[in-house]
């Protein structure tokens, strides 16, 4: 028995797992994660119930000697709510109403109902109806059972549509009304995204399983005062600011939705242009609750969905969070010395340093000073090298060539490598211009 001094309705959650499913692609404490989305939605848990079962049974999912357990918790606590830690059918959602006399949820209506009431933005709140409607769609029959039926006869002739069917072709118009908005959204990111590449800005976007501490560290490097609290899907709407770190030049962040295991695939579906985010970045930030005795799982959630929405090819650093927190001589990450991780605490403001060697080393490669010569004709070249503060010298050759000696790093050089008239100057010469 849990109490707690929220207002909110009282709920019984319940625990169902699978003997038969390999326990090694579980989380260790999947009943903690589930206990904390049921109270981020705002309700109070007055009491869990856990059980194991071979296999599901079609009528309510559970055996009858766990079911009456539960109408027990219900009764006792005059309980409105009964929310299971696994996906229902439609008719188990309905038996178990029947059975229990309260509101029955399962997994993905709670996570959609957590996105509904957390999004702010238009487009966030457009992907959340997308997402609930695609749910919806698959529970109506039986919901107007009393209108379900055509009769024939004198006086009992139907309109031709049965309430059900009506259902259908309103939802149906909805989502397609719906989906053309996304569209035309879709469509205004692409054209700011192509405005971003254009002005030479490189995108950095954080990912991460949720409540990882995404946010906090993108306050941090925009300057920026966003929503960040201690709980799941505190962020549901992906943002993009500039960069307000010194030691980081010309570059966006973008924090997105936190990932979770079992993520309802409808969700999948509807957060496609906020998934598109992060396939335009240049970079991806892993960010990892190091402090979480389940990172290891949740590490290899957030690895598996970036495979499967074909993000492996973009460059990734591991971003160890919340280190302060962590007994990092228990990690066995330490002694793998691997440079594509970091640890850092976002909330203290430790580490970041690392941080931010690490990003300009992946984006822009190591730093060089190098003599470099351009044609007369390439003045809008020098011009741009000065504004961004490269030039530490100028010359001018006997041939009338413009010399300079700037500070750029790897990816630069072979960027401007490409532009006819501009050439690097080989060892010898750039000692005898120094």
């Amino acid at each position: 028995m849990n109490s707690q001094n929220k207002s909110g309705p009282i709920s019984v959650i319940v625990h169902v797992e699978r003997s038969t499913v390999n326990p090694d692609n579980l989380s260790l404490n999947s009943s903690d994660e589930f206990r904390e989305l049921c109270m981020s939605s705002g309700s109070v848990v007055g009491a869990e119930v856990l059980c194991k079962i071979d296999r599901p049974t079609s009528n309510f999912f559970i055996k009858k000697g766990k079911l009456e357990e539960i109408r027990d918790q219900v009764i006792q606590l005059s309980a409105e709510l009964v929310i299971f830690n696994n996906n229902l059918s439609p008719s188990q959602e309905r038996n178990l109403e029947k059975a229990l006399n309260t509101r029955v949820l399962d997994r993905t209506s709670l996570i959609l109902d957590i996105f509904a009431t957390r999004a702010t933005s238009h487009i966030g709140k457009l992907q959340v109806e997308l997402a609930q409607l695609s749910h919806l769609s698959t529970r109506l029959v039986r919901g107007w059972s009393h209108l379900e039926r055509q009769k024939g006869g004198i006086g009992l002739r139907g309109p031709g549509e049965t309430q059900l069917e009506t259902d259908r072709r309103l939802i149906g118009h909805r989502i397609r009304s719906i989906k053309k908005r996304l569209d035309k959204a879709h469509n205004q990111k692409e054209v700011n995204r192509y405005s971003r590449k254009k002005g030479r800005s490189k995108v950095v976007a954080l990912v991460g399983y949720t409540n990882a501490g995404k946010t906090t560290l993108f306050n941090y490097l925009t300057e920026n005062f966003l929503y960040a609290a201690d709980k799941p899907f505190a962020t549901l709407d992906s943002v993009t600011r500039k960069n307000s770190v010194p030691e980081l030049k010309n570059l966006l962040f973008s924090d997105t939705v936190g990932f979770i295991s079992d993520l309802p695939t409808q969700l999948v579906e509807s957060f496609k242009a906020t998934l598109d985010d992060l396939q335009s970045a240049d970079l991806l930030l892993h960010v990892v609750d190091i402090s979480d005795k389940d990172y290891r799982f949740k590490k290899a959630e957030v690895n598996k969905l970036l495979h499967e929405l074909g993000l492996s090819d973009i460059p990734i650093i591991r971003v160890n969070n919340k280190s302060d927190k962590a007994n990092l001589t228990d990690l066995n990450e330490i002694s793998e010395n691997n440079n594509q991780q970091v640890w850092i605490s976002a909330l203290n403001e430790e580490g970041l340093d690392s941080l931010f060697n690490e990003i300009n080393l992946c984006l822009f490669g190591l730093p060089r000073e190098k003599w470099v010569s351009l044609y007369p004709e390439l003045g809008w070249l020098r011009a741009r090298l000065y504004s961004y503060g490269s030039v530490i010298d100028e010359r001018t050759s006997e041939s009338g060539l413009i010399q300079l000696r700037i500070k750029s790093n790897e990816n630069e050089l072979k960027e401007l490598k490409l532009i006819k008239g501009f050439e690097i100057l080989n060892d010898k010469l750039t000692q005898e211009a120094i």
